[in-house]
């Protein structure tokens, strides 16, 4: 049984930041383009400073081929799923070709962002706000 799907290599990475998470994929193609939920980047990041977070990798690596990247992104907010975004392209990078390692890796645009937000104990008012204390 032959398949009538053409089947077009990518390569695939997942970046994460707090709780938002990002599955990239990376097609080679004749522009660079993105689709992120649907979405072209300006529409889904409408701030320049996210958009340029987001391309960041591609700026600093500089590819021999332009890429068309889909990205299914979800969790968090919309600063955390840029930077989520920005790990992932990175690490599909990676895949795609090992040399830019060293460039990346300067830049710390492989170290996953580890800090979230501290979940909030009982019998304080946040994480570490303690009810105010009275003597009598």
């Amino acid at each position: 049984m032959t398949s009538t799907k053409t089947e077009k290599k990518y390569f695939e990475a997942v970046g994460r930041r707090k709780t938002a998470t990002a599955r990239v994929r990376l097609f080679i193609s004749p522009k660079t383009s993105y689709e992120i939920n649907g979405k072209t980047l300006e529409a889904y990041f409408p701030v320049k400073e996210m958009q340029l977070t987001v391309g960041e990798a591609f700026v600093l690596t500089k590819p021999a081929e332009k890429f068309h990247v889909t990205v299914k992104v979800y969790g968090g907010g919309i600063s955390a799923q840029s930077e989520a975004l920005q790990l992932g392209i990175a690490r599909a990078l990676l895949i795609y070709d090992i040399e830019s390692r060293g460039k990346l890796k300067k830049a710390g645009l492989l170290k996953r962002d580890a800090r979230a937000k501290e979940r909030r104990k009982f019998g304080f008012k946040k994480a570490r706000k303690s009810p105010q204390w009275s003597k009598r």
